[in-house]
């Protein structure tokens, strides 16, 4: 009885750890990098810089991502949707707005957010076809298999843009 008893403890211990790895929420460790135009901030070169993403869901089921590092904190929220092995995510109200020229949801079919998804069809196959046109540009993910987070920003520095990568793995 004892062994069973110690047995389930171990299991529990596993799964538990298992889930926190299927979700992705947690702390994802990895770099920042310059793509086309580095900013001020990264001595304009390709250097890549150390930085965390903390990745918490909200009240409202969104992700918030604040990203910290010598170079960077800063904090965005994001719709995410399931996508065969992935996570991807989009922006949310104004920033949503901002970038696509017009509301979240204006293009959503009426019956609440996901109901009328068509067989065979994931989240984020959803998502595109209710809220966005062709070409609308997305900027990051979770590859669910390999525990990583990437995601792109477009800065500006004044009237010069430039891109910033980061590319992170789940720590345990």
């Amino acid at each position: 009885m004892i062994a069973g008893v110690a047995m389930l403890t171990v299991t529990a211990c596993e799964k538990t750890d298992n889930d926190s790895r299927e979700s992705v929420e947690g702390i994802y460790a990895g770099t920042l990098s310059s793509g086309n135009k580095s900013a001020d901030a990264l001595n304009s070169s390709n250097e890549e810089y150390e930085v965390t993403a903390e990745v918490s869901m909200t009240s409202n089921d969104q992700l918030e991502v604040h990203w910290d590092s010598q170079h960077m904190d800063t904090t965005i929220r994001f719709n995410h949707y399931n996508h065969n092995d992935s996570v991807l995510i989009c922006f949310t109200g104004e920033d949503f707005e901002n970038m696509y020229g017009h509301m979240l949801g204006e293009g959503h079919m009426s019956g609440g957010h996901m109901s009328d998804m068509h067989d065979g069809e994931t989240e984020w196959m959803h998502h595109m076809a209710d809220e966005h046109d062709e070409g609308d540009e997305h900027f990051g993910g979770f590859d669910m298999q390999h525990h990583t987070f990437t995601y792109h920003f477009e800065m500006m520095d004044g009237d010069t843009p430039y891109s910033l990568t980061f590319q992170g793995d789940k720590l345990k």
